[in-house]
């Protein structure tokens, strides 16, 4: 797995952007994600719905890839944590966070997190908050609309339709206003809303091989 970065400054705060789906914030040592949607392929499978089983291991094993390459001493996840409720998955993320016993996870809850904290702590989530602020920034899973402070936010999966000289591709991004950033799913299993509601944001597309700004 290639991780490609892309450094970024906010408020003097710098943050990397990576094609795989999060971004590290030096200064806080933090890897940020949004809507990692644990639970989810169990969900429809459960549903009669055949989906391959090792959807979340991969999601997982980027998760580590990333852990390892920027060593944070955090992971701030923005919300959708999880999908639905309770499944196989949930035990898989439990083994998955025994490598990692020293690192603090910050969850924001968003409308799909919806189990008690209990159960959210027995996963290795360290502490649970509807809105979290840490220096001059607001966490929150859904966008504010808060001109007064900077707002880093997930919910929208954003993505940018492209037309090339055949046909119209689709990426997800990363979207940069003057007020707020909108992280892209972390999950691989999530469709991308390409809805231009910024239309004066940059706008942060990446592949396997590459981040490229779209004004």
């Amino acid at each position: 797995m290639k991780i490609i970065e892309k450094l970024i400054s906010i408020k003097e705060q710098n943050f990397i952007l990576t094609n795989q789906r999060a971004m590290f914030w030096k200064e806080a040592s933090a890897l940020i994600l949004s809507d990692l949607h644990l639970g989810k392929t169990a969900h429809f499978r459960k549903n009669g719905i055949a989906l391959p089983s090792d959807i979340i291991w991969e999601d997982l094993k980027r998760l580590s890839s990333l852990i390892y390459h920027f060593s944070p001493e955090k992971i701030i996840i923005v919300g959708d944590f999880l999908h639905a409720g309770k499944n196989s998955e949930f035990e898989i993320f439990k083994q998955w966070k025994i490598q990692f016993p020293t690192l603090n996870i910050i969850l924001i809850k968003g409308n799909h997190d919806r189990i008690s904290e209990k159960y959210l702590f027995e996963l290795g989530i360290s502490d649970v908050y509807s809105i979290y602020q840490e220096n001059e920034f607001i966490f929150s899973h859904e966008d504010l609309q808060n001109e007064s402070q900077f707002v880093i936010s997930g919910h929208l999966h954003p993505g940018v339709v492209l037309q090339s000289s055949t046909r119209k591709l689709k990426f997800p991004c990363y979207v940069v206003t003057e007020h707020q950033l909108i992280l892209p799913a972390f999950s691989t299993f999530t469709g991308l809303d390409t809805n231009n509601y910024f239309q004066n944001a940059q706008k942060y597309i990446f592949t396997q091989d590459s981040i490229h700004l779209i004004l």
